[in-house]
Parts: C-alpha cells; sequence; structure tokens
C-alpha cells in the first residue's frame, strides 16, 4: 500500500536517438499491443509492449519489456503499491529488461486503466490475474520455461505489489523466486494490531484506492463498520487474513528476499519476521534487508534495492550461483551528517545468519518517576548486577503509574505522522524528533543514565500488569524514547508506538508487552524511558473515560543482536578524499617493493603504445568458473580517443580498476607505455583517471581545490600544469567561485581538470557525462577532444553512444566479459544491413508501406525529411532492393549502406540479431 511518496527511481537515461524516435514513431501495433521502444540512448535497447489482458475474466492492463537477442530469458513480474499503477515501476521494468530479463508489469484491479474492483489481493481476485499473467509469459516464444506451461518466473513489488508476490507463491507453484517490499504478512494485524484500529492509516488508505466506493462491496462494509464502532469485530480480522500471504505461509517455498522499512507505521518490522520464519521454515533461502525508510516516508534507498533485488533474480532465476545476493540480515544505519549536503550518512550493518527480534537481550532496570528501578539485572549505569550496582531494592522492587484516558480520547498524543514520520526517524539517531504525550494520560518508566553505548536491534519488551476501570479494556500505546543526559530532549526512535487491547481478563496479572521493533543506539549517559500513553493519533482509542493503572514488574529487555556488524563508518569524503591518493601510492609501492622480483620486465617495443592489454581475465570474487573479463586483448595508439563499450555486467569497469592498478588480474598482462602493471607501478603517474565523480571542500573555490589536491600527491608545483588543465577543462572565472555554487556540469569538468592535473599521457574516463544536461555533454565531448589533439590518449566508458560516435576515434566493444570487436568507429558503424536510399521526391507512407513488404526486407521507414526511407535487408541484396524500387517508380538519388553506432552496438552484443 504506496503512499505518494514511495516511487522507484528512474536509473536509465532518456535521451533519445534518432532510431528509437524514429520506430517509436511507427507505433506497429504488434498481437493487439502497441510496440514502443524506450528512448534510450544506453544500451540494450528495450521494447515495451501494451496490451489489455483478461487473465482472470477482468481487463487487466499490461506493458512488457524485452531487449535485444534471441536466446531465452527468465521473466518478472513486478507489482506495484497500492493506489498507484504500473506506470510507477516503469523505470525499474526497463532496467531488469536491459539487464536480461522479460518484464511485465500491469495495472491491478481497480487502478489505472485496468477494470474491476479493488479486492485487496483476494486469491479469486488479484491472485487469480497474477497466475493469468504467467500463463501468458509462459506462451512467449523468449521466456525461458522449466517446462510446458511453466515459464522460470520471478515477482517483486512494493508494498501491495510485494504481498501479492508472496500469495502468487503461496498460491502458484511456478514462481521460482520473489522479493518483496515494505510490504505486510497479515494485513489484520497491520490494520487492527492488538485488536486495535489504525484509523488514520486505514483512512489514508481508503481514500488512495480511490474511495470506499471503488473496493469489492463487502470490504467497503467492513471498513465502514469497524470506523464507526472504533474497534475491529472478529469477521472483519477473518476478512483481510484470508487475503494475506499468512494464509498461505505453509506453501511459500521459493528463494524470498524481504526487504521491510524501518520509517513505517503502517507495516512494522514485525512483519518481515514473521516472513522470514514461515519461509525459512518450508526450506527456502530467505534474506531480510531493513531499509532506511518506508511508508512514512525517509530514503527508501531505491538504487540499493532495486541493485539487490537484481542480484537475488541473477541468482535464483538465471542460475548464475556466483553472483552475491548479499548477507542473509542486513540493515541501514543512520549516523551523522555529511557536511557538504546535509544530508544523513548512511552505512550497512550485517549478519551471515537472521537474529530475529529477541536476539542478544540487555535487561535495563527501570523506576516510575522518581521511584526506586525495578528488577535486579544488570544496571544501566555501572553494568553490574544488584542493589550495590544501583543504591535501590534488590528483587521484588515495583513501579507503577496511573493516568486516564480522556473522554473521547481528545487530545490524542502524537507518534508517527503518516507521510512525513520518516523524514524525522532519519533524525532520530541525530537526537532530533518530534513526539508528544500529554499530561494525565501517560505513565512513565525511566532507566538510569548508561554507562555504555546501548544498539538496540530489534523490540524491546517488558512484564507489566495493567488494570483499567471495572469492566473496561484498556487501551494503551507503548513507545521507548531516547533521553538525553540533561533530560530536556527525547527523541522517539523511528517515530513508532505499539498497540495494546487488554481486555478485562487479561488485566490484574503479569502480562508480558513488545514495544516496536528498531534499530537505535542509545549513546552513554542517555536514558531510556518506557511511556504509555492512553492515547495516539493514529489509532482509536475508546471515547468513553477510564482510569488505567500500569506496574512494571520486571526491567526493559533491549536486543542488541550481537552478531549484527556495524561497516565502516562513512566519513565526509574531504576526511579521506586528498590524502586517498598518496595512501593508494604508498600501499602501492610497499606491495611492489615486496614483488619486484616478480615484475616483468619492461617490453621496449611498447614504449610508446599508450595501452596495450594480452589475454586479460579476472573471475568474480569468490567464483571458480565465472569471468568478469575473459581473455581480453585490445591495444590503444597515442593521439585516440578510444570508446570502451559493453551492456551492465560486460566487464568494463572491472578492467579500467584493473588498467589503474586498483585490483589485480587472474592472468594475462596490462602494460602502459610498455611497463608492466602493478599496484603502485611507477608508470601510473603518467595515468590520470576520473571514476565515479571526484570530492571538493564545497567551501573552496575550484582552483584552490585542484592546488590542494596537488599538494596531497608530494609532487612538484611545476608538474602540475593546471593552467593547461584549466584552458582544456575549460571553467573560466568560476575557477574563483566556491564549488558550492558550481553547477553538475561545472563539478563535472572540474574534476576532469583534476585528473589532467599533471597532464597525464593516458587518461582514463567512466561515465564523464552522468548527470549532464545535453548542452553540458557537448561541452564535455569538446574537452575530451581537445585533451587528445594534443596527442595525448583519452578513454572513455560511456552508455551515451550518440555521444561516444561523435568524440571517439576508435572502439572496443565487450560483451559478457569478452572482446566483441575493436576498431575505428567508421569501420564497425559502416558495415550492416541498414540501407539508406535516398529520393528525388517525398516519399508518402503507402509507399514505404509497400517497400517494406518487399520480399526480404525487414522494414522501411521514411526518413525525418521525408526524402528518403531506411530500409533494413532481412535477406535482399542491395542490388535486389535497386531493382525492387525502380519497378515501384520510386524516384531514387542514391542508395548507400547507413548504420548508426546504436545499430552497430546492438548487432555486436546479440550476436548479430539486431
Amino acid at each position: 500500500m504506496e503512499t505518494p511518496t514511495v516511487r522507484w527511481r528512474r536509473l536509465l537515461p532518456q535521451t533519445p536517438g534518432r532510431w528509437a524516435a524514429a520506430l517509436a514513431a511507427l507505433a506497429v501495433l504488434v498481437g493487439g499491443g502497441t510496440w514502443t521502444a524506450v528512448a534510450d540512448d544506453g544500451p540494450p535497447a528495450v521494447q515495451r509492449e501494451d496490451r489489455m489482458l483478461r487473465p482472470g475474466g477482468v481487463p487487466i492492463d499490461t506493458s512488457y519489456f524485452t531487449a535485444g537477442g534471441s536466446g531465452k530469458r527468465p521473466a518478472v513480474l513486478i507489482g506495484h503499491g497500492f493506489g498507484g499503477s504500473k506506470n510507477d515501476v516503469r523505470a525499474q521494468a526497463e532496467k531488469l529488461a536491459a539487464d536480461g530479463y522479460a518484464v511485465l508489469t500491469w495495472s491491478a484491479r481497480g487502478f489505472g486503466k485496468s477494470g474491476g474492483a479493488i479486492s485487496l489481493n483476494d486469491p479469486d481476485g488479484e491472485v487469480k490475474d497474477v497466475s493469468g499473467l504467467i500463463d501468458w509469459l509462459a506462451e512467449r516464444p523468449e521466456v525461458e520455461l522449466d517446462e510446458k506451461g511453466d515459464p522460470r518466473v520471478g515477482l517483486t513489488g512494493a508494498s501491495y505489489g510485494g504481498a501479492v508476490s508472496l500469495l502468487a507463491a503461496g498460491h502458484d507453484q511456478r514462481v521460482d523466486a520473489i522479493a518483496s517490499v515494505i510490504t505486510y504478512w497479515n494485513l489484520a494485524d497491520a490494520l487492527f494490531p492488538d485488536g486495535v484500529f489504525k484509523k488514520l492509516w486505514a483512512g489514508i488508505f481508503v481514500t488512495s484506492g480511490g474511495g470506499c466506493e471503488k473496493f469489492e462491496k463487502k470490504l467497503c462494509e467492513m471498513y465502514e463498520r469497524v470506523a464507526v464502532s472504533g474497534k475491529p469485530d472478529a469477521e472483519a480480522r477473518a476478512l483481510l487474513t484470508e487475503r494475506s500471504p499468512s494464509a498461505v505461509a505453509d506453501r511459500i517455498k521459493v528463494p524470498s528476499l524481504l526487504l521491510q522499512g524501518q520509517s513505517d507505521s503502517l507495516f512494522p518490522l514485525g512483519h518481515a519476521d514473521a516472513m522470514q520464519k514461515a519461509i525459512s521454515a518450508n526450506g527456502a533461502p530467505v534474506s531480510v534487508d531493513w531499509i532506511s525508510g518506508g511508508h512514512d516516508g525517509g530514503d527508501n534507498e531505491t538504487a540499493r534495492v532495486e541493485g539487490r533485488v537484481g542480484s537475488w533474480f541473477d541468482r535464483y532465476l538465471k542460475e548464475e550461483t556466483g553472483t552475491d545476493t548479499g548477507p542473509a540480515f542486513r540493515v541501514t544505519r543512520t549516523g551523522g551528517i555529511d557536511s557538504t549536503d546535509g544530508a544523513a550518512l548512511k552505512r550497512g550493518a550485517s549478519s551471515d545468519t537472521y537474529p530475529g527480534l529477541r536476539s542478544g537481550g540487555r535487561e535495563i532496570p527501570l523506576r516510575a518517576g522518581g521511584g526506586a528501578p525495578t528488577g535486579t539485572t544488570e544496571s544501566a549505569a555501572t553494568g553490574t548486577t544488584g542493589s550495590a550496582a544501583t543504591g535501590t531494592k534488590p528483587t521484588g522492587s515495583t513501579s507503577t503509574e496511573t493516568f486516564r484516558n480522556p473522554a473521547g480520547s481528545a487530545p490524542p498524543a502524537i507518534s508517527a505522522v503518516p507521510g512525513i514520520g520518516g523524514g524525522l526517524s532519519q533524525l532520530s539517531s541525530l537526537g532530533v524528533g518530534l513526539s508528544l504525550d500529554f499530561p494525565g494520560q501517560f505513565g512513565r518508566f525511566e532507566s538510569a543514565p548508561l554507562a555504555t553505548s546501548v544498539h538496540v536491534t530489534g523490540t524491546p519488551t517488558v512484564r507489566v500488569t495493567v488494570k483499567a476501570t471495572e469492566g473496561r479494556d484498556a487501551v494503551l500505546f507503548g513507545k521507548v524514547y531516547d533521553v538525553s543526559p540533561d533530560g530536556r530532549q527525547q527523541v522517539l526512535p523511528s517515530q513508532l508506538v505499539a498497540p495494546y487491547r487488554i481486555s478485562p481478563d487479561q488485566q490484574g496479572k503479569p502480562i508480558e508487552l513488545a514495544l516496536p521493533a528498531v534499530d537505535h543506539e542509545f549513546d552513554a549517559g542517555h536514558r531510556m524511558r518506557l511511556v504509555f500513553s492512553a492515547t495516539d493519533l493514529g489509532y482509536a482509542s475508546p471515547a468513553e473515560p477510564a482510569t488505567y493503572t500500569v506496574t512494571a514488574d520486571g526491567p526493559l529487555t533491549v536486543p542488541t543482536a550481537p552478531a549484527v556488524t556495524t561497516a565502516a563508518a562513512t566519513l565526509p569524503w574531504w576526511t579521506w578524499g586528498l590524502p586517498a591518493a598518496a595512501l593508494v601510492i604508498a600501499a602501492g609501492l610497499l606491495l611492489t617493493a615486496r614483488r619486484r622480483t616478480a615484475t616483468p620486465a619492461p617490453a621496449p617495443e611498447l614504449t610508446d603504445v599508450p595501452l596495450q592489454i594480452t589475454d586479460l581475465s579476472k573471475k568474480y570474487a569468490k567464483s571458480v568458473d565465472r569471468y568478469a573479463v575473459r581473455e581480453l586483448s585490445f591495444r590503444v595508439e597515442k593521439g585516440q580517443v578510444l570508446g570502451l563499450l559493453g551492456p551492465n555486467g560486460a566487464g568494463k569497469t572491472t578492467t579500467l580498476r584493473m588498467l589503474m592498478g586498483l585490483i589485480t588480474p587472474d592472468e594475462g598482462e596490462i602494460r602502459v607505455f610498455g611497463q608492466a602493471i602493478r599496484p603502485g607501478a611507477p608508470v601510473l603517474s603518467r595515468v590520470g583517471a576520473f571514476v565515479e565523480g571526484a570530492g571538493f571542500l564545497p567551501h573552496l573555490s575550484g582552483r584552490a581545490n585542484l592546488d590542494l589536491y596537488w599538494q596531497a600527491t608530494g609532487r612538484p608545483a611545476e608538474d602540475a600544469h593546471i593552467e593547461e588543465a584549466l584552458e582544456i577543462a575549460g571553467l573560466g572565472d568560476a575557477l574563483a567561485r566556491a564549488v558550492r555554487t558550481y553547477s553538475q556540469g561545472m563539478r563535472q569538468r572540474l574534476a576532469i581538470a583534476q585528473a589532467m592535473l599533471g597532464m597525464p599521457d593516458l587518461l582514463i574516463l567512466d561515465e564523464p557525462t552522468n548527470g549532464l544536461d545535453p548542452p553540458q555533454i557537448r561541452e564535455m565531448r569538446d574537452v575530451m577532444i581537445r585533451y587528445a589533439a594534443g596527442g595525448r590518449t583519452v578513454i572513455v566508458s560511456s552508455h551515451l553512444l550518440s555521444e561516444v560516435e561523435q568524440s571517439c576515434t576508435y572502439l572496443v566493444v565487450m560483451d559478457r566479459g569478452r572482446l566483441v570487436q575493436a576498431g575505428p568507429v567508421a569501420e564497425i558503424t559502416g558495415s550492416g544491413d541498414m540501407i539508406l536510399v535516398t529520393t528525388a521526391d517525398e516519399v508518402s507512407e503507402p509507399l514505404a508501406e509497400k517497400v517494406a513488404a518487399l520480399p526480404g526486407i525487414g522494414s522501411a521507414v521514411r526518413t525525418d525529411d521525408g526524402r528518403g526511407l531506411l530500409v533494413r535487408l532481412d535477406g535482399a541484396t542491395t542490388s535486389r532492393l535497386v531493382a525492387d524500387l525502380v519497378r515501384l517508380d520510386v524516384p531514387v538519388t542514391g542508395v548507400g549502406p547507413h548504420r548508426r553506432l546504436e545499430d552497430a552496438f546492438l548487432t555486436l552484443i546479440s550476436g548479430g540479431a539486431a
């Protein structure tokens, strides 16, 4: 159930090439669906078919995405969030299609252009639709089959789409892998947790679906009944439970990646915990990932999430056994602020096993107000045990608070506010938060100041005894605050609260209550404050006034998940960026000194050759038979601007990293100006590189940043050639301004200038035009051409084929780690089966259709000016084409080969089937 703040970010470039625009303009109808080419310059070209299907008798609007090649491929279905449509997941679909999948998206019943009423993933509705879509995939010739009618297929989606992925896996045995994102296990538990109505989220949920009338009638009646009474009944719970993944818990037996949001008061972390326990009990591989954001907002880590989903499918659908699918458990942690842009810094923590929500429990004594701590367990202040540690009473101490539920349950306390709570929870670890409890409406229990920091990962628990006004339910909301040493500031981790409905028969005796599952660090000197409130803005509380008495019968037990280890802190780049080059050089020199006897001798015959790569191979980490680069050989000459091309996973970045001495090849060698490349090789001083951007001190000018960088290298100032580099980069007066005022294009050019310092003879640029607009891309192209004009050599890796074609003189095309073709641009684009026919008069559309229908002709498309045709030969010869054109009275003025780099590239990487 996705709010407007939860959206997938488009990852593929969107600048249309001429070929894509021309194909899109055709609007060719294929099998009742509309075929278009996705407007991307970046390879491979992704094609989309839009069509209306009726898998369950209801019209379902679908889009089908594929990329070049004729081989069989696994399929992926992507569901959208509640209130959305198939358009919300288009970017992810395009990316997966480009990565070698057949991808089908659809708008669920009642959403987008699909028909039917919303029935909340009913097995006989939305889930049945998914099975019908799998049937359709099984008939597609390019989809890999496990057996007849059974395609190799995975499902993914966020929220509503994540739930239907789980349900489909339970109902349809043809599903092979799933990846669900911020979704629910039991919808009744989500909207009626512990029998308390989550009224605010339920209202948002119904509204985002288009109103009650858009839902199946019995669902609408159920919602209105519960909303009026403020209390869910057994029939409502049963209705939602039967449409939840938990209903098929024992039948989900496929590899499952579960990504759940920490900033999520709608579907909290406990839902992923229940999923993990059930699916792993069935014997299937399961990984759990707690992302930073969620339904309340915040950072949904889209790029990382999509990357991990892609790896999961590579492993379990493509069966690439060497693929790293990530740890069994991962959590994103926030700590500190990036001084350059004010963003919260994030890092991952992980474990090889899933810790659950109660691993490594640590007991924290509590006291009510100024009373004595309860229990005789570990002291929060000293880490020792017993009364000697705290100076308070031993076992048997109790702590009691009395408070009231106001008439009408107003005003309510405030914890999470859907849509903005996530932004606040991002800052909770930084001491910022919003929460409000009204005097007289809550009871609190507090620890002593913590002697050491405590990192809570999971669900804190506490045993309490609750009493309410005779004969009434007690509805309470529990939460644990992080209180500053001076007591003036309290932060509610992730803005989460846990509701409880305690019936009269449960009252008067100890019961264990679970607090919200969080990942939060309580610093030394801080205190933990356990609060039970009688009201909360997001929930329905009894309208009748009541008095509640809560006694803490023991300590607060907090899970610390000791097996979860945090990755090294991501420091602001300026603490490491400038000296990084010096450290790499020093480490490389040390390694070189140790291996000096093994370093190959220089090759005099290659002294003037900027780069020669011979039989280069590199296997994936921990793999014995999967290669990132395999038997790669090519040579680069002086003055060339060489384009290194290949689809994602072709091995380009691995090759560049080996070229820069950052990683060592398994086989083969790299020689730069005749010298063998090893970490720290002296010849690397003749190589400049721009890879994945550069960091700059934002408050310093561009010129000062370059000066400081060069000083960090330890090389003489006169060797920097700063003025020459700046002239080529063309930054002008901007050099005197602070970098924080620079546009993205100016930052890119400053980074290129930094790579040019010392005027290296070989300049390596990895995606130098990322994030630039067309004018900035043109400027970057001119920079590369000017640099090579002086006899130096430039190697550029890029997905913008139109730019590569205009700026590069030589190409190396890679696919699956191997060399596909190398040669001058004109040579690679000059061959092929695309013919340009120019004409004296404008060609009509009917005449173009006649040419396209000729034997041996694959297609015929009018040129932009109408005075010509782009004809793709499919068996016919050029002479036969000319004869047929004359027969049709086409006023031909010229015939010649015509193939842009996009066409050549797609032909090469698809084995000739463009």
